[in-house]
C-alpha cells in the first residue's frame, strides 16, 4: 500500500494532490526550484526538497534529481500531476525500474497516446471516429501541402508529439502553410524533441467536449460524463463546464461508451481523458487522449461527488473501482475558470509581485489556489495562478454564482484575465450556450477591440 508520495510538480495541482494524500493519511514530499522556495506546496507537504535552479529543465524536468530525492525520502510512489513529466513514458518507466509506483497509466500506453499519429491509429482500431487527417507524420512542407489540398482548407497543422497548443496553427491556404510549417516544426523539435508535423481538417463551429475516465487494473472502466472546454484562447482552455449544455443524452451516452471501449481496448489504467471535437450535428471525432489528471478535473468532481485524486491513488494501489456506470449520476452544473496572470486582451503573461490577493468564498465556491499576498509570479512557469470553481443547481444558477465570485476577486500588482472572464460570463452568446471553439475570436476580441 502507498504510504508516502512524492509530488513531481508545483503550484495549485501540487497543493491539490497533497490535500488528497492527507485525506488518505499518506505522507507527502514536495520538490521545488529556487524560484519556488516560498511556494505554498512547499509548506503544505510533510517534507520538501530543493531540486535546482528556476528553469524547468534544471528542476521540475530534472529526472535524475527528482529520483534522487525520491530515494532519499524513501517514498513508495510518485504523482506527476499535469504538465512537466506527467505524460513522459520514460519517466513512468524509470519510476517503476527504481521500484516506485507511478500514479498513472502504464508506460507503453502513455507512449502510444503521446503520439497523435499512433493515438489516431489506436482509436480507429477501437472503432472511435477520428477527425479527417493524415495517417502519418508529414516531414516536408511539400507533403503538408499535398495533404492539405486533399483534406481541404482550413486545416490544423499540429506537432505530432505536441500538446497545450504548442506547434499548433490554423492554416487557410498554401501560402499560410508554407509560412507556418517551418516555424511550427522547429518549435515542436525544441519543446518535444520531435519535429514531425501532422495535418488535420479544421472543423468549423465545433465544440471541444471531453470524457473523463477511470479504469482499474481488473478490467473495469467507467466514464464520469463530459466536460465542455470550448472557450479557449491561443488554443488553450480558459473556461470549462460540466455537463455540456449542447450534447443530447443520446450523444452523451454514445461518447461515454466510445471512451470506455477505447480505454478497455488500450488496457488503460488510472484517470484519463479522451478529448473530442463535436460538430453542429453532434457528430463527434477523437482529438487526443490525456493520460493524466487534467486542470479541469474539479468540475467533474463537483457534479459526480467523486475525488479523482483519491481514485487515482486507489487504482495505483491495485484496488477495484467501487462504482459501476449505473451508480454514477450528474448532480447540478459546475463551471471552472483558470485565473491567469496575463493581459486580458493580448493574453501575454504578466509576471510580477502580487501586492494584494483576495479570493471569493461562499456556498458551492471552490478555490484551487497556490499564491497569496506578496507572492511573486515568475516568468519561468505557466502563468496560471489558480482556478475558480462554482456549482449551481442548473447552468443559469451556476453562471450567476460564477459572475458574483469573479466580481469578488481582488488581485493587485499584476494583470489578470478576470476582466476577460467577466465579459465572457456576461455575454449573451455564453448565456445562450453558444460556446464554440471560435468563441473568443468571434465574440470576445471584437468586443474589446472596438472600445
Amino acid at each position: 500500500m502507498i504510504k508516502k508520495v512524492l509530488i513531481a510538480n508545483r503550484g495549485e495541482i501540487a497543493a491539490r494532490i497533497i490535500r488528497g494524500c492527507k485525506k488518505l493519511a499518506i505522507q507527502t514530499v514536495a520538490v521545488y526550484s529556487e524560484a519556488d522556495q516560498k511556494a505554498s506546496h512547499v509548506t503544505l507537504a510533510d517534507e520538501s526538497y530543493l531540486i535546482g535552479p528556476s528553469r524547468v529543465n534544471e528542476s521540475y524536468l530534472n529526472v535524475d534529481k527528482i529520483m534522487a530525492v525520491a530515494k532519499e525520502a524513501a517514498v513508495d510512489a510518485i504523482h506527476p500531476g499535469y504538465g512537466f513529466l506527467s505524460e513522459s513514458d520514460t519517466f513512468a518507466k524509470r519510476c517503476r525500474a527504481e521500484g516506485m509506483i507511478f500514479i498513472g497509466p502504464k508506460a507503453d500506453v502513455m507512449k502510444k497516446m503521446g503520439s497523435k499519429i499512433a493515438a489516431r491509429k489506436a482509436m480507429q482500431e477501437a472503432g472511435v471516429p477520428v477527425v479527417p487527417g493524415t495517417d502519418g507524420g508529414v516531414i516536408s512542407v511539400e507533403e503538408a501541402i499535398e495533404a492539405a489540398r486533399e483534406i481541404g482548407y482550413p486545416i490544423m497543422l499540429k506537432a505530432s508529439a505536441g500538446g497545450g497548443g504548442i506547434g499548433m496553427q490554423v492554416v487557410q491556404s498554401d501560402t499560410e502553410l508554407i509560412k507556418a510549417y517551418e516555424s511550427n516544426s522547429k518549435r515542436a523539435l525544441s519543446f518535444f524533441g520531435d519535429g514531425a508535423m501532422f495535418v488535420e481538417k479544421k472543423l468549423e463551429n465545433a465544440r471541444h467536449i471531453e470524457i473523463q475516465l477511470l479504469a482499474d487494473h481488473h478490467g473495469n472502466a467507467v466514464h464520469l460524463f463530459e466536460r465542455e472546454c470550448s472557450i479557449q484562447r491561443r488554443n488553450q482552455k480558459v473556461i470549462e463546464e460540466a455537463p455540456s449544455q449542447f450534447v443530447s443524452e443520446r450523444t452523451r451516452d454514445a461518447m461515454g461508451d466510445a471512451a470506455v471501449n477505447a480505454a478497455k481496448a488500450l488496457g488503460y489504467t488510472s484517470a484519463g481523458t479522451i478529448e473530442f471535437l463535436v460538430d453542429e450535428k453532434e457528430n463527434f471525432y477523437f482529438l487526443e487522449m490525456n493520460t493524466r489528471i487534467q486542470v479541469e478535473h474539479p468540475v467533474t468532481e463537483e457534479i459526480t461527488g467523486l475525488d479523482i485524486v483519491e481514485e487515482q491513488i486507489n487504482i495505483a494501489n491495485g484496488e477495484k473501482l467501487k462504482l459501476t456506470q449505473e451508480d454514477l449520476t450528474i448532480d447540478g452544473h459546475a463551471i471552472e475558470a483558470r485565473i491567469y496572470a496575463e493581459d486580458p486582451v493580448t493574453f501575454f503573461p504578466s509576471p510580477g509581485k502580487i501586492t494584494e490577493f483576495k479570493v471569493p468564498s461562499g456556498d458551492f465556491i471552490r478555490n484551487e489556489i497556490a499564491v497569496g499576498n506578496n507572492d511573486e509570479v515568475t516568468p519561468f512557469y505557466d502563468p496560471m495562478i489558480g482556478k475558480l470553481i462554482v456549482k449551481g443547481a442548473n447552468r443559469e444558477e451556476a453562471i450567476l454564482k460564477f459572475k458574483d465570485a469573479l466580481n469578488n476577486y481582488k488581485i493587485e500588482g499584476i494583470k489578470t484575465n478576470i476582466p476577460m472572464l467577466l465579459k465572457v460570463a456576461d455575454s449573451p452568446q455564453f448565456k445562450a450556450g453558444n460556446t464554440t471553439t471560435s468563441f473568443v475570436q468571434d465574440h470576445y476580441l471584437p468586443l474589446v477591440k472596438s472600445k
